[in-house]
């Protein structure tokens, strides 16, 4: 499975980014970083030591890290998940995840009363919305969905769902999705995420609304905790990321600079890094970066 674009994909006027031999080389531009986790720190099975180095080195140099996530959990849950992988704390001094932003929407919207949700998900995701004023319930009594992921992403694929987003698009109701990603690369693996759920939704007319990455209010809280970190202002902040409909486009659409990381969700596109392979993968979105790179090293 390559990684899938965003919709009416064709070859636009792009600028191919240049191909850097590691973070130092363009570091001294900016004071802050705004890094995506899972494709760049690790794979979902693994750590990549050099990259966590990198972010390490920039902190001790440069400035603060804050790591973004279009997990669908709170940060609590991928502050454990770092512990199991190894994910030193000394690589970053805050983390935002797209759960962190869907919790505190789903927090706002059961104010009044207890709100009943349709779980679209694995249960390993409950944690966005457990302990708040929110009741489980099956589609047919439900007042919206919640959509984390596929039920068994190892396995199902987003036209698994076409009769269930059919029956939940007839009553009306709209999907928050918790996590943007169409895709994530766990292992040597791409499965797909939310993202792809609530495309599938969107195209046959349903309502969605999204939380994190590339959409531009999960970036306020980011900065905010960057300026908090630094105790200045963010002038330049530089992002980083593998995806390019979440993490590149993400980063243009609030005037950002972006690294973007090769050999993630894009690396059977991209190949053998080259020029030529770069500019292919850009044309098809009219995206551009400040430069690129396959892994995240310093």
């Amino acid at each position: 499975m390559t990684a899938p674009l965003g919709p009416c994909h064709r070859y636009v006027m792009a600028i191919t980014p240049p191909i850097v031999s590691g973070l130092s080389e363009i570091a001294g531009g900016y004071d802050a970083l705004v890094c995506d986790v899972w494709g760049v720190l690790h794979n979902g099975v693994s750590v990549f030591a050099a990259a966590t180095d990198a972010l390490a080195r920039f902190r001790a140099e440069f400035g603060p890290v804050v790591l973004l996530s279009n997990a669908p959990r709170p940060v609590e849950d991928v502050l454990k998940r770092f512990e199991e992988l190894g994910v030193p704390p000394d690589c970053y001094d805050a983390i935002m995840t797209s759960g962190a932003a869907a919790r505190a929407d789903l927090a706002r919207r059961s104010e009044a009363a207890r709100l009943a949700i349709y779980h679209l998900g694995p249960d390993r995701d409950r944690g966005v919305f457990e302990g708040l004023p929110v009741d489980c319930v099956e589609p047919d009594k439900a007042s919206v969905v919640l959509c984390t992921g596929l039920f068994d992403d190892e396995v199902e694929t987003p036209e698994d769902y076409r009769d269930s987003l059919e029956a939940l698009h007839a009553r009306g109701l709209v999907m928050l999705c918790a996590n943007p990603d169409i895709v994530v690369q766990r292992g040597g693996k791409l499965v797909y995420c939310a993202g792809a759920v609530a495309r599938a939704y969107e195209a046959i007319g349903g309502a969605v609304v999204y939380y994190g990455k590339p959409h531009a209010p999960i970036y306020t809280p980011v900065l905010a905790e960057a300026r908090k970190a630094a105790g200045r202002e963010i002038k330049k902040p530089l992002a980083i990321g593998d995806g390019l409909e979440t993490d590149i486009r993400g980063a243009a659409n609030v005037g950002m600079d972006a690294l973007f990381i090769a050999n993630g969700i894009h690396g059977e596109e991209v190949g053998d890094m080259t020029e030529a392979s770069l500019a292919r993968l850009f044309g098809k979105t009219g995206l551009s970066a400040r430069a690129a790179m396959p892994m995240l090293i310093w």
